[in-house]
Order: structure tokens, then C-alpha cells, then sequence
């Protein structure tokens, strides 16, 4: 799991720019996914408004409602990357649940990994490589360098290689017309 220095700036009661917090933000494991973890880095449910004094804003859902934003990173493990079998599926759900608020809801139980979310995602992979499928079969290797724009599609993450591949981005909230 990564972690990170997050350096937030805001305003001073004066409205002189401050460095309002400086502090380590670290990634969680997803449970049942060895090697696989998610990093919520910044986040925002509405539209802000400055100047602020660089509070993070409420986010609670891992992804964003219309209007909010995301900024994450996440990390695919190898698919061959033995499974975590230390929960059973009830328990794996309800702690993924608790660690990523409203991510399962995302997935299509009858199609392992497939998901959609109402977002714009703006994506870079930093390191590894990885495919995008998209539902009507296509598959897209990406590597490090790449970027992605993943607009509300239905989609997997694969990593056949024996590298993880880390990926950061930001998410923006979007209309969603099923």
C-alpha cells in the first residue's frame, strides 16, 4: 500500500494563503484482494467555494455525487496474486462496506469486477500496466504514462503482468442515463 504526503493549502482569517495541513495519507487494503488497496487522497460531495480555511471537505461514499470530486489512487495486484482467504463473503462485503462506502453497489454481482459509476474519470497509470474491458469485449493495455478518460462506461480492471500497477486520478460527478 502507498502512502502519501498530502500538503493542503488554504486561507488565513486574513486571507493570506496558509499551509493549512501537512500530514501522511495512506492507502486501504481491500479486503478479500490481496495486493489491492485504494487511497482516497482528497474529496469533496459539493462545489467549493474559496477562500476556505483548506478543511478537508466532506466526502462519504467512495465515489463522488454529482458535482463532487475524487482525487485517488488505487493499486491492482497481479491477477496472480493468491486470493485472501481470511473472511469468508459476508464478512469480505460488510468490511468493504465500512472502508469504501458504497463501492460494491457499483459492481455487477454477475460479472466479477465489471462496474460502472455515475463519474468522469480522469486516470494516469503511474507504474505496471494493466487492460481496460469494457463490456462489449474490448480490451485496452495501458502502461505507465498512459491516461485513461473513463466516462461512465461499464468496465474491469485486469493486470495479467506480474508487476502491480499503480493508477492515480481524479473523479468527477456526472449524470448517469441507464
Amino acid at each position: 500500500m502507498a502512502t502519501f504526503r498530502r500538503v493542503v493549502t488554504g486561507h488565513a482569517a486574513n486571507g493570506r494563503s496558509i499551509v493549512a495541513s501537512d500530514a501522511p495519507v495512506a492507502g486501504v487494503a481491500v479486503p478479500g484482494l490481496a495486493g489491492v488497496a485504494l487511497t482516497t487522497l482528497w474529496g469533496s460531495d459539493a462545489p467549493l467555494a474559496y477562500p476556505d480555511a483548506g478543511l478537508e471537505p466532506a466526502h462519504h461514499t467512495w465515489f463522488p455525487p454529482l458535482n463532487g470530486v475524487r482525487f485517488i489512487e488505487f493499486i491492482l495486484a497481479p491477477d496472480s496474486t493468491p486470493p485472501d482467504l481470511s473472511m469468508d463473503a459476508a464478512t469480505i462485503a460488510v468490511e468493504a462496506e465500512k472502508r469504501f462506502p458504497g463501492l460494491l453497489s457499483h459492481f455487477t454481482p454477475a460479472d466479477p469486477g465489471m462496474h460502472r459509476s455515475a463519474s468522469t474519470d480522469m486516470l494516469y497509470v503511474v507504474s505496471g500496466r494493466c487492460v481496460l474491458e469494457l463490456d462489449e469485449g474490448s480490451k485496452t493495455t495501458l502502461a505507465a504514462g498512459d491516461v485513461v478518460v473513463q466516462s461512465g462506461t461499464q468496465h474491469r480492471w485486469l493486470n495479467p503482468w506480474e508487476e502491480p500497477c499503480h493508477i492515480v486520478g481524479a473523479l468527477v460527478g456526472a449524470h448517469l442515463n441507464r
